[in-house]
């Protein structure tokens, strides 16, 4: 059988999938193939990186890619993070999933309360993963 695969996939691919695809590597292991991408490559943000760092998870050496960048046979579950934004179109044989999560980029504020925002969306992916390993099991596709 092969390894089932998740696809965290926003606009930018800089903050709300980046952190999905760091803390569900973390948490999944080599159990699952973990990606993410976005409409257009931005970067992965700086903010994102120091967010999953407070929970020793390391996503600086991730890179920002865009959708089209990802082969369709490696995905089996497809979670779009995007509320007001279009998130990008995937249309493989997968299962999709949406998590309207306010994108933490946006808004003004100090360092602390900008800080504040990708914590909230980091907290609250971070308790949505345990619903995707079983959805992910029950989406194998015969090898």
């Amino acid at each position: 059988m092969k390894t089932p695969g998740i696809l965290f996939l926003c606009v930018a691919n800089s903050a709300r999938s980046q952190m999905a695809e760091g803390l569900a590597r973390a948490q999944f292991g080599d159990s699952v193939r973990v990606q993410s991408a976005g409409s257009c490559a931005a970067g992965v943000n700086a903010l994102a990186v120091k967010a999953l760092a407070e929970l020793g998870i390391d996503i600086s050496g991730q890179t920002s890619k865009t959708v089209d960048t990802i082969d369709p046979e490696t995905v089996d579950t497809v979670v779009t993070l995007c509320v007001e934004e279009v998130c990008p179109v995937f249309l493989a044989n997968a299962r999709h999933i949406h998590w309207p999560l306010r994108d933490p980029t946006a808004g003004g504020g100090t360092e602390e309360e900008k800080l504040a925002r990708f914590r909230e969306v980091r907290d609250e992916i971070r308790r949505r993963l345990p619903e995707l390993l079983p959805e992910t099991k029950s989406a194998r596709r015969p090898s």
